[in-house]
């Protein structure tokens, strides 16, 4: 199932523990606490999540992926379907983001959401 889907996008998010979904700015939303790690617009397909500094100079010069409009100060990036990125690539990079971001959780917000790291 693919990640560029709603049902696949979904599938994937609810494998982390304290995660959400909402659509939210014409996409469907992953976050975990009150924080986005992920989102897949609606109209375009378009899979944005967060990325380390090294992590953005390397996605962004890739075909299909570039800097994401309106997290552009925090690195994120926007990949689309016919990137250069594969399926088992991008599932990485969504951990990778969500693990960032419920690391910037309070320790018992992260413990009252069933996440143990």
């Amino acid at each position: 199932m693919s990640l560029f889907t709603r049902s696949g996008f979904d599938a994937f998010v609810q494998g982390f523990a304290g995660t959400t979904q909402v659509d939210q700015w014409d996409s469907r939303v992953a976050k975990v606490g009150d924080k986005v790690f992920a989102l897949l617009t609606n109209s375009e397909s378009r899979l944005t999540f967060k990325v380390s500094e090294e992590s953005f100079e390397i996605l962004t010069s890739l075909r299909g992926v570039s800097q994401a409009p309106y997290f552009a100060k925090r690195k994120w990036v926007s990949v689309e379907p016919d990137s250069e990125l594969g399926e088992a690539d991008l599932m990485e990079y969504l951990t990778r983001s969500y693990r960032t971001v419920s690391a910037s959780l309070t320790r018992k917000l992260r413990a009252e959401l069933g996440i143990v790291e």
